[in-house]
């Protein structure tokens, strides 16, 4: 009894909190195109073009985001954007994505509460390639669009996630099959 007491007791202290374990956001499933909206600069007068679609792309269900960013007329961006009205899960340290692209730089933008602006955000960039990939980007690495925001942005702040083809002329080709919390 002694024994089995030890073995329960160390395997307690060994064992990993729930809040530490990576937790889907989205799969990109069923109910998929109700959570995630397609934006473009045209919202502030530029002239980038695209769409956000859902499908299967390589054996996995994705978002597809694709178009032409243009610069022109102060633009430069189209992005697929999920709220999260209750912020992101406890104890988040990161996002980890399955991604797969044109070779092009894409962006994760994080919005919080505590932006006044609509330009503001945190991003971090990822790259891409013709294969699926995962990419870790722990929320320390994002980087804040203006001073006065918080240096690291607070999970249980969190707003919304955007993928985003941002900041240059160029064609966007962005599949994103998962997005988890880690």
């Amino acid at each position: 009894m002694l024994r089995a007491l030890l073995i329960s007791l160390i395997m307690g202290m060994t064992s990993v909190p729930a809040m530490a374990q990576d937790q889907a956001i989205d799969d990109f499933g069923d109910g998929a195109d109700a959570r995630w909206d397609y934006v473009a600069d045209g919202v502030m007068g530029g002239v980038s073009t695209g769409s956000a679609v859902l499908g299967t792309i390589a054996g996995k269900q994705a978002i597809v985001l694709k178009g032409q960013v243009s610069t022109k007329n102060n633009g430069g961006f189209i992005q697929v954007r999920r709220m999260m009205s209750d912020g992101l899960p406890e104890g988040t340290e990161g996002l980890q994505l399955s991604v797969r692209g044109n070779s092009e730089t894409y962006f994760v933008f994080i919005r919080t509460k505590e932006m006044t602006r609509p330009w503001y955000y945190y991003s971090a960039p990822f790259e891409t390639l013709g294969d699926w990939r995962s990419i870790d980007l722990p929320l320390s690495s994002f980087s804040a669009s203006h001073a006065h925001l918080k240096p690291v942005p607070d999970p249980s702040e969190v707003i919304s996630v955007a993928f985003v083809a941002y900041g240059r002329d160029h064609d966007a080709d962005l599949a994103v099959s998962e997005l988890y919390a880690y």
